[in-house]
């Protein structure tokens, strides 16, 4: 089975600050073939986001299909708090990285 690379499917992979407690991601697509792929193949089910970010299943706070804006999105509590001593990313903006090499089988 054909296996093609997340960043190549969507048009945005972005990790922010969901508060200072949370960081959330996005991924969106600009066709609906690629959303439902991604959809279908289980890619970033909850449980294979918490695999990619080896991170128990109790800090998803939220984990969503938004098929009107053909958008995944998914949000995760922090360890610590945005800026606390020890954050190296305050903005929440540099998480997404381990995203965009995830394989997704099957073919549009």
């Amino acid at each position: 089975m054909a296996k093609r690379k997340l960043f190549d499917l969507a048009k945005t992979i972005r990790s922010k600050n969901a508060g200072v407690d949370r960081i959330t991601f996005d991924v969106i697509f600009t066709d609906r073939a690629s959303y439902d792929l991604v959809c279908r193949s289980g890619a970033l089910s909850r449980e294979s986001v918490c695999r990619i970010f080896g991170i128990p299943s109790t800090r998803i706070t939220d984990h969503v299909h938004f098929d009107p804006a053909l958008a995944i999105k998914f949000t995760i509590s922090r360890t610590m708090p945005s800026g606390s001593p020890g954050d190296g990313d305050i903005f929440g903006s540099q998480q997404y990285g381990p995203l965009l090499d995830v394989e997704v089988a099957g073919a549009i």
